[in-house]
């Protein structure tokens, strides 16, 4: 089943109906770091560099792009359905400029239907939203990666428990997506611990939780999904990386392993930034 979305420009590559797309857990950083000065100066080079040369490793220009941002959560999963939807600014005490940045990127009515027919069909609660706004966990990599703004974007929320089994089967119910065009982007951060970064106590565990989502994602898909429904149990220095209780810019990863289906997944990006690693992962 095809959706339709609303008119942009240029067309989407034909292509794009015959070549599945992969799906990728990104970091967008810290608020809009990208967009404005920071010390050291070169803090946020690498990655946005590496945002910015995401859509040339791409097999044809996406048709729609789908965010799960760690910014948002709801009682169950929610769907972004307005077909101009505006932007949140939803970070704080940075510069001026930073609150007028734009992306005008249209929704898409028809997917966001999709999209809750599909998780609703799988026994998972979804509803449409229409007045949710694009957070800047959508839209600051976006800006980097899809600069022109004229692919239209969906969101889907975080449900607000963070259960790493629902947001796999989520991904899961979501992949056929993929063969329709769509590009699905979860958009976190490996490590999120606010009182860890720039601090070298954090380096090494910090590392070690890397080493071990590097070697989870790229394991064949049960035993994937298996080691990440435990993850907060089972991978090193977990609960130090990301603390219980702010775990929403790791469990964008669940819906996008889920979303990988037979696909294996490979680190694309790594650095460390602030004393931590950080890391961005592809499947297919």
């Amino acid at each position: 089943m095809h959706f339709s979305t609303a008119p942009m420009a240029p067309a989407h590559d034909p292509r794009a109906d015959q070549i599945t797309q992969p799906v990728m857990f990104i970091p967008h950083g810290a608020g809009p770091c990208f967009f404005m000065a920071w010390e050291p100066t070169d803090t946020w080079d690498a990655m946005a560099e590496f945002l910015k040369g995401v859509a040339a490793t791409l097999p044809a220009r996406p048709r729609a792009i789908l965010m799960i941002s760690a910014h948002w959560q709801s009682p169950g999963f929610r769907v972004i359905s307005a077909e101009h939807p505006h932007l949140k600014y939803d970070y704080f005490g940075f510069p001026d400029h930073t609150y007028q940045l734009t992306y005008p990127a249209p929704g898409s009515p028809a997917l966001a239907a999709q999209i809750t027919r599909l998780l609703t069909e799988a026994g998972l609660d979804c509803q449409p939203d229409d007045a949710q706004r694009f957070d800047h966990g959508m839209f600051i990599p976006l800006k980097l990666m899809f600069p022109e703004a004229d692919i239209p974007v969906v969101q889907l929320s975080l449900r607000r428990d963070y259960d790493a089994a629902a947001h796999l089967a989520a991904g899961q119910a979501l992949t056929s997506l993929r063969d329709e065009g769509v590009l699905i982007i979860g958009s976190g951060m490996s490590f999120h611990n606010m009182r860890g970064y720039g601090d070298p106590r954090y380096t090494a565990p910090s590392k070690a939780f890397d080493d071990w989502l590097t070697l989870v994602v790229g394991t064949e898909p049960y035993r994937r999904s298996l080691a990440l429904r435990q993850w907060d149990r089972s991978a090193p220095y977990a609960q130090h990386c990301h603390p219980p209780g702010a775990e929403e810019h790791l469990i964008p990863l669940m819906v996008a392993a889920g979303a990988a289906g037979k696909d294996l997944g490979h680190k694309v990006y790594s650095e460390e930034v602030l004393k931590t690693r950080l890391s961005a992962f592809r499947f297919g």
